[in-house]
């Protein structure tokens, strides 16, 4: 494995990444406001799930791929938009329904880990970071092969990103607490969280790295 100072960086270079606010967060935190912390939690799940597409195509190069090909990471990157959008609108007409006890039912955590974990995979960034952040703490001196470093690395890095997203889970979870459960309400935090997505699709699209 690589040095002790170089994995001291890597650490530290980890949880900033992990705990800076991004669009992850605000992606959990508007599953979280949908369908309560279940499905908060089943959202963070289906995004840890599909980051290990990322790091298995970085461990083989195929990350790479994206960036010599950008006509590749152009399609990635629109149609992980337009799925966030189109999560977006639904979560909203969710809000309209007859009875928002049923939006958070047993089926709503199950689609919030599929959902996520397409959207995880279909968000060429995250491939993009992997492939430009792993190598600079991979030692090609070390006993272990580069790809079985890259693969650790990878994976500590996913865990510490997916524990900031349980903290933002547990905090929106616990604001919904304080809230009185009615029907408006439910509705309204529907309205926030599609909201948010559709504005993660917007930005994601629009946004020329």
């Amino acid at each position: 494995m690589p040095s002790t100072e170089l994995l001291v960086a890597f650490a530290a270079a980890t949880l900033i990444f992990a705990y800076m606010p991004g669009p992850a967060m605000l992606y959990a935190a508007a599953q979280t406001l949908a369908k309560g912390r279940r499905g908060g939690m089943m959202a963070a799940l289906g995004i840890h799930i599909g980051c290990y597409i990322h790091v298995i195509a970085a461990v083989f190069g195929l990350a790479a791929l994206m960036a010599l090909v950008p006509a590749l990471y152009t399609v990635l990157k629109v149609v992980g938009a337009f799925y966030l959008v189109w999560l977006g609108i639904a979560m909203i007409r969710g809000a309209r329904g007859e009875n928002p006890e049923v939006t958070i039912s047993s089926r709503s955590p199950r689609r919030a880990f599929v959902d996520s974990m397409l959207v995880e995979i279909l968000n060429p960034k995250t491939a993009i970071f992997f492939v430009a952040f792993l190598p600079q703490f991979v030692d090609p001196a070390a006993a272990l092969p580069v790809w079985a470093q890259l693969l650790i690395l990878g994976t500590i890095v996913n865990i510490a990103f997916s524990s900031a997203d349980i903290v933002v889970i547990l905090a929106a979870a616990a604001a919904m607490a304080r809230l009185k459960a009615s029907r408006m309400t439910q509705a309204a935090l529907r309205w926030i969280g599609g909201t948010v997505l559709i504005g993660l699709g917007a930005k994601l699209a629009l946004d020329r790295g």
